[in-house]
């Protein structure tokens, strides 16, 4: 039985990884569409690589989503390896809206800091992980 948890961290992977495929396949398709910068609040300024990195992106989330689904063990920790990447990418975004007193980007900041480690915290408790043994 798969933890309500783990399927709702599996659907964010694979609703962010359809996002990212549906952004590069139109990057590439029709260039100039859309700007690069469409990616820059999950890709942490790797956006800056072109339509191949949403489509790597979207790739990998879409494996990480399947493998949560699947309870791999390895997409348990490529799951809260993201997830702490992410906080850390979160960091300088976080520091120069408190510096500059920017509510709005703060608030931004800190809930996507939040859920990032409330994914990691979950991921690692003892029943989620035994959820992804293999009998």
């Amino acid at each position: 039985m798969i933890p309500t948890g783990v399927k709702l961290i599996a659907a964010a992977f694979l609703l962010a990884a359809t996002y990212f495929l549906g952004v590069g396949i139109i990057m590439l398709l029709r260039p100039g569409t859309i700007s690069l910068t469409a990616g820059a609040p999950l890709l942490g300024g790797l956006e800056v690589a072109g339509p191949y990195m949403f489509l790597l992106a979207g790739a990998a989330g879409t494996a990480v989503g399947l493998g949560l689904l699947r309870l791999n063990n390895w997409a348990r920790w490529i799951a809260i390896i993201i997830a702490m990447l992410g906080v850390i990418l979160l960091v300088p975004s976080v520091s120069s809206s408190v510096a500059g007193f920017q509510m709005g980007r703060l608030a931004w900041g800190a809930l996507g800091v939040i859920l990032r480690v409330m994914i990691v915290f979950y991921l690692f408790q003892e029943p989620v992980a035994q959820a992804f043994k293999k009998p």
